[in-house]
């Protein structure tokens, strides 16, 4: 399998859960600036949309969408931790959390990378997002991961989106469950082999 990624942005989760999962896979590295590989080739080839994720298979069939890349690959290993069983309710949950990160979290951060938002335009997205953090630090503080004591793909996603917060200005220091969460995944073998495969700082 390969898997389009740019580093830090929303890739980082699949990337997560491909490296946990065990799996054999290539990274391709995309340019968002300019949509191109680094073999030059226009990226809208692999994905008409120009985003990443896309996860391609053997065969040449991709995939687009973290969320489901993720569902994808923790099938593919059989991993149940990674992604409950099929029809669980704690599937159901880990499912319920990929939706949220993707609507709540994820989408909330797109205005403070836009040039285009000023300031007031920006606080304003930034307070409603902080809102979303100080409800989700209350459901972290019962257990380890979002889900209780097993690290699943939705930990991932939020570990992936939440690192975004110190480029816009978003203080989320004082939420102390969620550091700890923060801490806990960039501890985790798997994730740490990413962020370094990705040319990240820990």
């Amino acid at each position: 399998m390969k898997l389009y990624h740019a580093p830090g942005t929303c890739s980082l989760a699949p990337h997560i859960v491909l490296r946990e999962a065990g799996l054999p896979f290539t990274l391709v590295k995309v340019d968002l600036q300019k949509h191109t590989l680094p073999t030059g080739e226009d990226y809208h080839h692999i994905n008409p949309k120009g985003q990443v994720p896309v996860l391609e298979l053997a065969d040449g069939t991709r995939l687009t969408e973290g969320p489901v890349l993720a569902q994808f690959i923790a099938d593919q290993a059989g991993n149940t931790s990674l992604m409950p069983a099929s029809g669980s309710l704690d599937r159901y949950r880990v499912m319920a959390w990929q939706n949220h990160i993707t609507a709540e979290l994820h989408k909330s951060f797109s205005p403070l990378f836009t040039p285009q938002f000023d300031a007031n335009a920006k606080a304003l997205h930034r307070s409603l997002l902080r809102k979303k953090y100080e409800w989700i630090e209350q459901q972290l503080s019962p257990g380890l991961f979002l889900t209780g004591a097993a690290f699943t793909a939705a930990d991932a996603y939020l570990f992936a989106v939440t690192r975004w917060a110190k480029h816009v200005d978003l203080d989320l220091s004082d939420l102390p469950a969620l550091m700890k969460f923060m801490s806990r995944v960039a501890d985790r073998p798997a994730v740490q082999a990413a962020m370094q495969a990705e040319g990240l700082a820990h």
